[in-house]
């Protein structure tokens, strides 16, 4: 049974991670099996589902964006990048659940990201868009598609819709926002299919998300924790992440992934 100092600890490492180009999803896996946390059907589900705390981080930071005059076009923006996700996520779904279990590939992946990412800002030099208001629909549908890269653990949603960006001729921070935007409708659609349609458990077949919740008093307060925790670490997050981009730029990220990875990769092959 998952603890309530797992369950923080976590939601603390998604928090921090969801939109820094590190991999939310590795740093959690490695969390897991560092700490010694028993990676049941539950704790599956939790490290996906409380995404949501993240994704209301972006929402309540930017909900002048979200919920102003005019957001229509905003709107249909983001309907449009999502979809490649979408799509290329439920066709793959059961292949990346299985990678999850298996730490070395992930780590490589941390290392190749970190690779790019210490030259990217040479790549992009130039960029002629600042602002989301400047994106086109064509552009957004671009951006959408190099976020499904990220479908192999280890590589990163933020950095693959970032540099995706970056090539759409995105400036650093408007790429990076970007990116923040297009997390709300891709994760909030995980979210919805992980708590409401996948069935966690051998061969798909066992209890949906929100049954396994409601189970028990703590797996429910488990799940509550962890979506507050996120939630809280995910605006301090960005305001960070944000701070560092303009003024470093995404060297010091993929100095961090190669580091983390090289560790990780040793940590898990001896």
């Amino acid at each position: 049974m998952m603890s309530f100092f797992e369950a923080i600890l976590i939601a603390i490492v998604e928090g921090l991670t969801e939109f820094l180009p590190v991999s939310s999803t590795a740093h959690m896996i490695f969390t897991s099996s560092f700490f010694g946390i028993q990676e049941d059907t539950f704790v599956k589900m939790f490290m996906v589902s409380i995404q949501l705390g993240s994704i209301l981080a972006v929402v309540a930071m930017y909900w002048k964006r979200f919920f102003g005059a005019n957001s229509k076009l905003f709107y249909v923006k983001l309907a449009f990048a999502v979809l490649p996700a979408l799509v290329l996520g439920k066709l793959f779904d059961d292949a990346i659940e299985a990678v999850l279990g298996s730490p070395r590939p992930i780590a490589v992946m941390l290392i190749i990201g970190g690779v790019v990412l210490l030259f990217i800002d040479k790549v992009f030099q130039n960029p002629s868009i600042h602002s989301e208001q400047e994106i086109s629909i064509k552009k957004a549908v671009a951006i959408g598609f190099w976020q499904c890269l990220a479908m192999m653990p280890g590589t990163s949603r933020s950095a693959a819709s970032i540099i995706g960006g970056m090539q759409q001729g995105l400036s650093r921070q408007a790429a990076a926002e970007f990116s923040f935007f297009l997390a709300v409708p891709t994760m909030l659609a995980v979210t919805t299919y992980s708590l409401f349609v996948k069935e966690w458990g051998l061969e798909g077949e066992g209890l949906t998300g929100v049954e396994m919740m409601m189970e028990t008093p703590q797996n429910l307060w488990l799940f509550l924790v962890g979506m507050v925790v996120a939630f809280v670490v995910a605006m301090i997050a960005i305001k960070f992440f944000i701070g560092i981009i303009k003024r470093y730029g995404f060297k010091p990220w993929g100095w961090y992934r190669i580091v983390v990875g090289i560790v990780l990769l040793a940590y898990f092959s001896f």
